[in-house]
């Protein structure tokens, strides 16, 4: 997102870190992480939708990272680029003209993950 990495480096500091935090057996900590695993589990809302909903979230609250979790989340969840596209506008409209930079960043974020889609 005018990104400080890619998608693979995003995928293996993610894992590495969430790793390193989780071996320290912080109970609060582990359960904090399983409720947010938990909280995009199908229900009587879809993990699609919920996954939409977290990139919109992302988006207004402007976490990168957050946003590229999300459309990598989105993507196995088969989000088509429309969808995608009236999300970002939802985001916009929430978040403002502040949110046009990391817009762009999602963006940039969703082709890359639409070209590895393409080498599969």
């Amino acid at each position: 997102m005018g990104h400080e990495h890619s998608l693979r480096e995003f995928k293996a500091y993610r894992e590495k870190m969430n790793e390193k935090i989780l071996e320290r057996g912080n109970l609060q900590i582990k359960r904090f992480f399983n409720l947010d695993t938990q909280a995009y589990s199908d229900g009587v809302l879809s993990r699609k939708t919920k996954e939409l909903m977290g990139l919109v979230a992302s988006l207004v609250l402007r976490c990168d990272d957050c946003v590229t979790y999300h459309i990598i989340q989105c993507v196995e969840q088969k989000v088509s680029d429309g969808e995608f596209f009236e999300a970002f506008n939802v985001g916009l409209i929430v978040g403002g003209s502040i949110v046009i930079p990391h817009l762009r960043g999602a963006v940039e974020m969703l082709e890359e993950c639409r070209r590895k889609e393409g080498q599969t």
